[in-house]
Parts: structure tokens; sequence; C-alpha cells
């Protein structure tokens, strides 16, 4: 006799389903496992064995033989535990056979029978009710399988004990709730910045627009203090958008107690960050920052130390949307539409616009510096401020009036107007949300500027010898401009406050 159920296998964001085949049969005893497993998989065997002798059952003495069908995909993770053993017990004659074709299952096995953690919770949920399955996950993760909603039931059981007792009645196990986390209001304010007024406009704009900014200036001058406040300046996510965050954070293993956060992610990874950490990547392609950050802001400090193969990779994403991660054992995609927010100092020493601290070799130590981020990344980038250093004089000052609650207010207005705007419409095959992520005829037709502005903007950009994509990044900042301001048209003023954030070039 043969048992089934049901799991799931990732490729990326994609969920397959998989096939899980038991077979009891006479024989030499033996516990094989096929269906192209890797280690952690071919690992179960063990698990499976203490885990069922943890709740009194021995493995007969005979010959069993475990397939992960389809044979020829590949099967990765400790997450195959536990459909196997469900398998095995129908197998055995402990749980009825048709009682799991109704279920999806996925959880590792401790030795002691307890059912742990593992990724991917979020989508394996939603497959399963696609398919109109239950589905069977560890305990601690009910919740997050609770946010796929549909009509199936989720069964979340702490233990292999627990869940055998709940499919022979003795035990019911609680229906699992979907809850959010508790956000705590721990934004830093925008009161804490004294002075750097321009800075703190370029900021509601890249966040009003969710446009890409490069903070550059000397040390101290407040750059990772304003990038580490866009989070707060920026609108809750909603609905879809939660889901979107939550299956990428799930497949990574970063979400907590089942509990998903309508909070943007932040991502500040640091310069010595690989290719693999910062696209995606390793042995089993898992997501890298850039999919981690997707709807919220990768914040990149120090931008020239990072290695420039490393930067350049952020080129592809920061276009398309999308983080594919291409080996010879797996080809996944992963959405990474981010917003980019980097900081850098002007040169090595940092002072290369005061001749009383530069070094002795500005300024060609500027040169040598700033070619390390090269002109098709830089050309991505829509904001260019150059922030100043600090007087003592602005530090002395009371805290501003305005803060982070007042900018998000005006913010969350422009946001409204753009989520109207684009409703319904995407390029490609992501969403239009926000000003930065039209292109093409979309972004012709809701930006062209009236005559006066697109005089001015022709001219710039022969005087600036603006590319192509520099052209379009200018128009976007002027429609977001325009969105703050509440003005239905994009006019010369928007036109030229969006070119006077383009006029730093790096030293070539």
């Amino acid at each position: 006799m043969v048992a089934r159920i049901q799991t799931v296998a990732f490729q990326g964001i994609d969920v397959l389903p998989v096939d899980v085949q038991v077979q009891v049969s006479a024989g030499l005893p033996a516990f094989t496992v096929v269906g192209l497993a890797d280690k952690a998989v071919a690992e179960s065997r063990e698990r499976v064995r203490s885990a069922l002798g943890a709740i009194g059952l021995g493995l007969p003495p005979k010959r069993i033989t475990v397939n992960l069908a389809p044979a020829d995909l590949p099967k990765e993770g400790s997450h195959f535990d536990l459909p196997i053993a469900l398998a095995l017990l129908a197998a055995m004659g402990v749980l009825p056979v048709d009682l799991l074709d109704e279920h999806v299952a996925l959880g590792e096995l401790a030795l002691d029978g307890a059912i742990g953690a593992v990724a991917g919770v979020l989508p394996a949920a939603i497959a399963a009710n696609a398919l109109g399955k239950s589905l069977i996950c560890p305990g601690r993760q009910g919740g997050e399988a609770a946010w796929a909603g549909g009509e199936a039931a989720v069964v979340a059981a702490p233990s292999l004990l627990a869940l055998v007792n709940h499919f022979k009645g003795s035990q019911v196990l609680p229906v699992p709730r979907a809850e959010a986390a508790e956000d705590a209001l721990t934004h830093l304010d925008l009161r804490d910045i004294k002075g750097q007024e321009s800075a703190k406009r370029a900021l509601e704009v890249a966040a009003a627009g969710g446009h890409n900014l490069l903070l550059i200036g000397p040390p101290g001058a407040g750059k990772s203090m304003l990038a580490q406040r866009l989070p707060g300046l920026l609108p809750p996510l909603d609905t879809s958008e939660i889901l979107e965050v939550s299956m990428i954070a799930s497949l990574a293993g970063q979400i907590e107690n089942g509990r998903l956060t309508r909070r943007r992610p932040f991502r500040n990874p640091h310069h010595s960050a690989s290719m693999a950490a910062l696209i995606g990547g390793g042995h089993r392609a898992k997501p890298g920052e850039v999919s981690l950050a997707h709807l919220g802001v990768l914040f990149l400090d120090e931008l020239p130390e990072f290695g420039r193969t490393v930067l350049d990779s952020l080129r592809q994403p920061l276009e398309s949307g999308r983080a594919v991660v291409a080996r010879a054992n797996a080809h996944v995609s992963y959405p990474a539409r981010f917003q980019l927010v980097a900081a850098m100092n002007p040169c090595r020493c940092g002072y290369l616009a005061d001749p009383a601290q530069a070094c002795s070799k500005a300024p060609r130590c500027g040169q040598d510096y700033q070619t390390r981020i090269s002109g098709p990344l830089f050309d991505r980038i829509d904001l260019h401020l150059d922030v100043p250093a600090v007087e003592a004089a602005d530090l002395s000052l009371p805290s501003p009036r305005e803060g982070s609650a007042e900018v998000a207010a005006r913010v969350l207005a422009a946001r409204d107007i753009q989520r109207r705007r684009y409703a319904g419409t995407s390029n490609g095959d992501m969403p239009v949300r926000s000003n930065a992520d039209a292109d093409g005829e979309l972004l012709e037709r809701v930006a062209t500027p009236d005559a006066p502005g697109r005089s001015l903007l022709t001219e710039a950009a022969t005087r600036l010898r603006l590319t192509a994509r520099g052209y379009h990044r200018v128009l976007r900042v002027a429609r977001t401009l325009a969105d703050l301001e509440g003005s239905d048209s994009v006019r010369r003023l928007h036109v030229a406050e969006a070119l006077s954030y383009r006029r730093i070039a790096l030293a070539r």
C-alpha cells in the first residue's frame, strides 16, 4: 500500500506542489528517500525515526521507500520531515490513508517529536488555499498561515503527538488567528536634525514619490541620520503589500511568532556584503537584501566602500524591480521593487571641499574615490543631494517645529493621489504604485510639463547632457513635486526643482 500527502517546494517565490509517497513493503529493513533530495531531506530519516520513537512507535522491520514526486524537481530544506512522518503513519495504519488527501503539510521534526518552525509557511498556505486543501504547519506559525485567508482550515500543531491525537479526536487543536505585530513607534524624528533644510526637502520628495536618493557630504553632516528617518515618513503597507512583503520574509524565515507587520522594510547592509547577500543566491538561492527591502528602503551607507561588482549588480533590480538569481542548479526570481537611499563622502578623507582639512592628494583623491560608482548606477538615482557640514550656529538653535508627523501627512496625501492615478495600471508584471514606477507612455501621459516647463527641460537636458533615463527621472521627480503641491499639471517651477536635484556630477 502507498500512502500519500502533499507538500511544497520553493523556487524563488514560486510554490510548486510535491507529492510525498510512502510505501512499506516486505524485504530487508531499510529506509530510503528518493526524488532528487538534498542533504537536509535525506537526513529526515533519522529525525522521523526518532520522533516516532518519542511518541511510542517504532518503525516496522520492513523496507520503507519514500518518493518525492516529481522526481526531477530538486527538494531542499527540512520542511519535508512532517509530511514524510504523516505519510509513514498512514502507511503503518496509525492514521486513515484518506485523511491525508485533504491536507498540505510542512514542518521540521525535533528528536522528541516537537514540530519546529520552517521557512515559507505563508506562501505554502496561499498555495494550499488555491488547491482547496487545509494546511498542517508548526504550532507557532499558525498565525502566519492564517493570513492566507480563504475557507481552507489551518492545523497548527506543536508536536507530532498532538497532531495524531487531533486527527484521532482525542485532542482538539485551537484554530490559529491572523495577528499583526505590535508596531511600536520607534521611528526617529526629523526634529532631531538641526539645519539641513534642503536635505529634509529632498527626503520628503523621495518619500512622496518612492525615488532613489544619494546624499553626498563630509563626515558628520547628518547623512545617515537623514536616511534613518525616512521610514518614519513612508505610509504603512496596505493589505496586498503586507502579503507581498511577508511572503519574501517567510521564505527567508524572518517572520517572528507568526505575526505580520505593516511597517515598510528598512534594510541597512554593511559595505562588506557580498553579491549573494545583496542580490540573493547561495546554495539554496535565498532572497537577498534587495528582495528583503521590497516595497521598503535599502540604505547603503559609505556607498563607494561596497565592491564595484556588488554595486553594479544593483542596476538590473533597480530597472526591472526583480532580482534574478541564475545558477547551474537553479534559476529563480524574487520581487525587488525597493527605494535605494545611499550616502557617501566626497573623497576618502571626506573633506574634499574644505581646503583647511582636505588631504594632500585633493582633488585627485576625490576623483579616484567617486569613480568607484559607475555612471550607469549613478544615472539610476533620481535625487542627488549635496549635504554640507552643519554649522555650530545651527546646533545651538532650538529643535525645528516641524517633525516627521507633519511631513508624513504631506507624503501620505501625495501617495494617495498617486494610488488613485495608477489604480489598475502595471509596468510589465509589476503594478505601478508610485511615480518612481511610471515609465514609457504612462509617464508621458501623467508627467508631461506645460510649455514653459517643457522648454526648460529640453534646454537643460542639452546643457547637462542628460541621458534618456536621466530625462525620464527628472519627469518623475517633477510629477512628485506637483503632487506634493496638489497640482494637476507639471509646471516650470516643478521642473526647475527636479533639475536642481541632478546638479551634482561625480568627478570622472
